[in-house]
């Protein structure tokens, strides 16, 4: 096999889990904005955006772990890993579990754009060089693929969130 096809697997599998941020980002921001929502819902959900990004980068390690498994050496990292740049900034969204980090809201949004960017001009290219549909195809499977695991991680922090808030015990003095 080429190593562009391998190439183009990983990068499939970074825009699976990072290009669909900035558009769940923007949607929860707008509805978070709308006056029914204002109260109770914008401090809550928004605040807890950064925290879903880094559950989802967390996941993305994870997976990378897993490819890597049982041989952690450096020459094996160094063929296995087919966009190094990407991957490492891919795996810098980890750093939003970091409170002080997370809580710059918009940070989260910049460092997600640039996989969006990636993956709007791989889409034009594609589009206007007049080639093979199919490559377009593969690359909304996995825009929605990224937007259903983003939804999920917001979903899964919001619920943690919830819990946590729910059954708390106040600290006794």
């Amino acid at each position: 096999m080429d190593n562009t096809f391998f190439a183009y697997l990983h990068w499939l599998e970074i825009m699976a889990f990072f290009s669909g941020y900035p558009l769940i980002y923007t949607v929860t921001v707008f509805i978070a904005g709308t006056q029914q929502f204002k109260d109770k819902f914008k401090g809550r959900i928004v605040s807890l955006l950064p925290f879903a990004y880094a559950l989802v980068g967390t996941c993305f390690l994870g997976l990378q772990l897993k490819k890597l498994y049982p041989d952690y050496s450096i020459e094996n990292i160094r063929l296995t890993i087919q966009q190094p740049y990407l991957m490492i900034w891919g795996l810098l969204s980890i750093f939003f579990w970091i409170p002080t980090l997370s809580k710059k809201i918009v940070l989260s949004l910049v460092h997600s754009l640039v996989f969006f960017f990636l993956l709007v001009m791989d889409l034009f290219s594609q589009l206007s060089s007049g080639t093979d549909k199919d490559n377009v195809r593969n690359d909304m499977k996995i825009y929605t693929v990224s937007l259903l695991l983003n939804l999920t991680a917001v979903a899964f922090i919001m619920l943690l969130s919830f819990l946590h808030t729910r059954y708390k015990k106040p600290l006794r003095s």
